[in-house]
């Protein structure tokens, strides 16, 4: 299943990808006397994706006309965060050996680089990513999302897809001028509002036949800047989520960012885009609030 955050009125709701487009699960509630939770952070901390999978492929809801009438257009769907408060966010730094040597670093070997976000940096597809006053250099890496769905605890590596909602895209923003000058800054470089562009699909993870041979792309105005497959991750999914989860309980909704193939610098009017092998393009564009400020 496929569903996404949409903009519907003055709210943000769950939505099913169907033949006919976006199916809001508001619609689905009235239609089918159902009392799901309409948003995708409530129906994972409350444990109804399993539910509102079996019920969308039994009754073959893709392809039927009972819905298509209730279901956005792909041409006119608006689409919001993902979900905007989840209860962690974690992030992985130098996670391919490319994207490391681009920085002149050392490639972990024993250990993850993580760090953690707020969700105060958390936008959607098509919103601006605001380059910070305090910052010369900001660039950005589209990344792979692990998506938690279920509360777990010290998950064994062969156990990783069990414990996980899915799959989406990430736009992860770095003040990289600001993490040079001192690398003890890695969390005030990535905190900024607007470094993080998360969605705009959630792909549940029987949508993936093979995780390792997706490519990830960085794009900025277009052009590919860098590029790489997950099997070249030096820290690779399985091991992120058994790793992490020995550190800390995780919990439905919570989030690994797996690192990126490449960053890219960011200025004034630039387009960057997340690309990810068979999943929904993630692009938002650039503003640069120094110039901003003085117009």
């Amino acid at each position: 299943m496929r569903i996404a955050a949409i903009k519907r009125q003055d709210a943000e709701v769950a939505a099913i990808l169907t033949d006919f487009g976006f199916l809001p699960l508001p619609s689905v509630n009235d239609r089918f006397g159902k009392e799901w939770p309409v948003d995708i952070l409530g129906i994972l901390t409350e444990g109804k994706l399993d539910e509102i999978k079996s019920w969308f492929s039994e009754s073959e809801i893709s392809s039927s006309e009972k819905v298509k009438d209730l279901c956005v257009p792909l041409e006119s769907v608006r689409f919001a965060p993902l979900y905007r408060r989840p209860r962690k966010i974690w992030g992985i730094g130098l996670n391919y050996k490319a994207h490391a040597e681009d920085l002149s670093e050392r490639v972990p070997t024993q250990e993850p680089a993580s760090f953690m976000k707020p969700d105060t940096t958390i936008i959607g597809y098509g919103d601006e990513i605001r380059i910070p006053t305090m910052s010369e250099k900001t660039t950005g890496e589209a990344e792979l999302v692990l998506v938690f769905g279920k509360k777990c605890k010290n998950v064994e590596a062969s156990e990783w897809l069990t414990v996980l909602a899915g799959f989406t895209s990430a736009i992860d923003m770095t003040a990289e001028d600001i993490l040079r000058r001192n690398p003890r800054n890695l969390t005030q470089s990535k905190s900024f509002d607007t470094f993080l562009s998360l969605g705009p699909i959630l792909y549940t993870a029987d949508e993936v036949d093979d995780v390792y041979s997706l490519k990830i792309q960085t794009v900025i105005n277009g052009k590919v800047h860098a590029e790489d497959v997950v099997s070249n991750m030096t820290f690779p999914p399985d091991f992120l989520v058994s790793y992490h989860s020995r550190i800390m309980t995780m919990l439905p909704g919570d989030i690994i960012l797996t690192g990126t193939p490449g960053a890219v610098p960011l200025k004034e009017g630039d387009v960057i885009e997340c690309r990810i092998t068979g999943f929904h393009p993630l692009v938002n564009p650039v503003v640069d609030l120094k110039l901003r400020r003085n117009r």
